[in-house]
């Protein structure tokens, strides 16, 4: 299984986080596989996310289904 370090280093190296990466990091906390490294690894996500560094195709997909329903 991968770890959710490797899945956020692509993610953060992209500057991208799809759905399909958010669904694997959820099975893995679900699994309870991962470690102190692990979740460090999670918190650095979630600020480069808040930085804007990283980009949520997740919310990307909500935020055009808003638009839509606006115009």
């Amino acid at each position: 299984m991968v770890q959710i370090r490797e899945v956020v280093k692509q993610a953060i190296a992209a500057g991208y986080l799809s759905v399909e990466a958010e669904n694997e990091m959820q099975q893995i906390f679900s699994s309870a596989k991962c470690d102190l490294e692990d979740l460090n690894a999670f918190m650095s996500l979630q600020l480069a996310a808040m930085a804007g560094r990283v980009r949520q195709e997740s919310l990307e997909s909500i935020r055009v289904s808003n638009f839509q329903e606006i115009n």
